[in-house]
């Protein structure tokens, strides 16, 4: 067991009224990808907290290489030679990606002020490892998710941290960005790093890691070598059952066209015509940058418009703002719940009643908290949102919790037609069929889905039609009876070679 270079025996956390971890244990090997699974709120963040000293252990003990170790706050941990990869991007917009990367550690000169020169290189050389083509010196504001989520992984290498923690790290990022990642974790596994590796996207824990520990709960269900597993029992191990289906699909005898768009212009999408009848999952599939997010913000009125119709129940309508696209019956789930999705200092209550305000108001503008409250505690029931009351903060659920959450928000406004932007991304497997679920339950009650998702199974498993985009156009339209992975990816990559 001597390659064991840090070992967390019997941790336990105890908040106000809550045990988030009971007695959980975990080995980090030198040289080694452990891979961290459980679902949402089995305790895996808390257990990194822990380790890194954002929170204090109830008991248990922490070892490095032997020794019993115990860190107050990030910098202790820091300084013996761990770091975390958040998976909530944590960067500051207006600097540049070398002054997020050395923020707090910049280098100075001899008369102690920032050397620039020597951050901008010293950036450069770790952008350069993971492939970032842009400029040291470029605002970061002016980069997408995905390159945020490396300028995050970045900051993480500048560190020179023996031990690191990767939490959903991929969750953003292209498969291009995501093979550099792979290489650049084999070369730090070579150079004899240690790797805790978290993700809910199972076929990288087979590609990448090399052993596998599985919290249930709050509790320790055990550690197992990766060659010992397959996608099924890590899945059953996670959730404690057998889930009979991944993709639940149901057939439902669609109704009539809930939308309809004619030939929709806009800066970003080319020529948009489709439908959406009542009763149908019409899923969106295509490269990150094809058009899919921009098509929806379309719809909803987040960007403008050059020319085309939109019609809801078969009547042209005029979206210029969010704003009408609800009153419209149109309702768009953005792909970042914590920033567009919900808000996360509100309370469940709060979040449930944002867009339905106006209704909730009498005569002089009060809200009715007796209507509130009664939508909030529905919205607990009908979801399996899983809390402690409707006064309970967002921040505090879940991942899969709080997409639920945003779930409500929008269905308060009672929509005709619900877009969904990657409305699985972050959340585990449970809570992915209990997401499926819900999209079913709409399905049958008639209600029309847009369903954007960068995962291929998912788009094939759970859409009754399939609209391909590439570089801002259809590419194709495909019924699920006829849609394979190699056919999706063809019509992706501007191949028009598909029988439609």
């Amino acid at each position: 067991m001597s390659n064991i270079i840090i070992q967390m025996r019997g941790i336990t956390k105890i908040f106000p009224g809550v045990k988030a971890l009971d007695s959980v244990n975990l080995n980090i090997y030198k040289g080694k990808i452990m891979a961290l699974l459980g679902e949402n709120g089995a305790g895996k963040s808390t257990l990194m907290k822990i380790l890194t000293g954002v929170y204090e252990k109830t008991s248990g003990e922490i070892q490095l290489e032997g020794k019993a170790v115990s860190f107050s706050n990030t910098r202790e941990s820091q300084g013996i030679g761990i770091a975390i990869i958040h998976q909530e991007l944590n960067l500051i917009p207006h600097l540049s990606i070398g002054e997020n990367i050395f923020l707090g550690r910049e280098p100075v000169n001899r008369l102690r002020k920032i050397d620039w020169q020597k951050l901008y290189k010293d950036a450069g050389t770790i952008m350069k490892r993971l492939g970032i083509a842009e400029s040291p010196e470029t605002q970061v504001s002016e980069l997408s998710i995905g390159k945020q989520q490396m300028v995050e992984i970045a900051k993480a290498l500048s560190l020179d941290a023996q031990v690191i923690i990767m939490d959903e790290p991929t969750g953003a990022l292209t498969e291009k960005e995501t093979e550099s990642l792979f290489r650049v974790i084999r070369e730090l596994k070579e150079e004899g790093r240690s790797i805790v590796y978290i993700s809910h996207r199972l076929k990288e824990i087979f590609e990448i890691c090399d052993d596998v520990t599985v919290l249930r709960d709050g509790q320790f269900i055990g550690e197992y070598p990766v060659g010992d597993l397959d996608e099924d029992k890590v899945i059953e191990l996670m959730v404690g059952r057998k889930l009979s289906e991944q993709f639940p699909r149901i057939s439902c005898r669609p109704g009539k066209a809930a939308l309809e768009v004619r030939n929709l212009n806009s800066p970003l999408v080319k020529e948009i015509s489709f439908e959406v009848k009542q009763g149908e999952i019409v899923g969106i599939a295509g490269l990150m940058g094809s058009g899919r997010t921009e098509l929806a913000r379309t719809l909803y009125g987040i960007y403008g418009k050059s020319s085309g119709e939109i019609l809801i129940d078969g009547k042209p309508v005029d979206i210029k703002s969010p704003g009408q696209a609800i009153w419209n019956g149109l309702v768009y789930v953005s792909e970042d719940r914590k920033a567009n999705g919900v808000v996360l200092g509100l309370s469940i209550k709060e979040n449930v009643s944002l867009s339905v305000l106006q209704r909730l108001s009498g005569l002089l503008g009060k809200i009715d908290m007796r209507k509130e409250a009664a939508m909030a505690e529905d919205a607990i029931r009908s979801m399996s949102i899983r809390t402690s009351g409707p006064m309970q903060q967002v921040k505090n659920l879940s991942g899969g919790n709080q997409q639920k959450v945003s779930l409500s928000k929008s269905l308060a406004a009672k929509p005709k037609v619900l877009i969904l932007d990657e409305p699985t991304r972050g959340v585990d497997v449970g809570a992915k069929k209990e997401i499926y679920d819900i999209m079913n339950q709409f399905k049958k009650e008639g209600m029309s889905i847009i369903m954007i998702s960068s995962e291929m199974p998912e788009i094939l498993g759970m859409s009754d039609r399939i609209l391909v985009m590439h570089e801002g156009r259809i590419a194709g339209i495909i019924d699920y009876q006829d849609a394979d992975q190699e056919k999706l990816m063809r019509l992706a990559i501007g191949k028009k070679e598909v029988a439609l």
